[in-house]
């Protein structure tokens, strides 16, 4: 299963992601899910480096990714039109291949955690 939780903070800006996991939908390198997530996210990764120019805290291994990015780069419009859109493209595919990917949306506040699965 490939899980990728979004996180928001207290505001209900988004302020990171992190993927784990293979969505073991097809042999590895066939696997068109899997490859489907990791284009849609490696492409916010570059996007929101290359041409919002935020600032990230990034982190790749096999088979994760994790992106954070501080709350002065939440209100920017390239870095919520990038993050948002990246989200959604995945919960599509989440919705498409629900035994395969599993989206979750978590809550950051300073003193709980709250997560909805979908």
């Amino acid at each position: 299963m490939l899980e990728v939780t979004f996180y928001r903070d207290g505001e209900d800006r988004l302020s990171g992601l992190f993927a784990r996991g293979h969505a073991d939908f097809g042999d590895h390198g066939e696997d068109i899910v899997c490859a489907a997530v990791s284009a849609i996210l490696q492409a916010a990764d570059l996007g929101l480096k290359e041409h919002a120019r935020a600032a990230l805290e990034s982190r790749k291994s096999p088979g994760e990714l994790e992106l954070r990015w501080g709350a002065g780069e939440r209100d920017r419009e390239g870095v919520q039109a990038i993050a948002a859109t990246a989200e959604l493209a995945v919960e599509q595919i989440a919705r498409r291949y629900p035994e395969h990917v599993r989206i979750k949306r978590v809550r950051e506040a300073a003193d709980r955690r709250r997560a909805d699965d979908v």
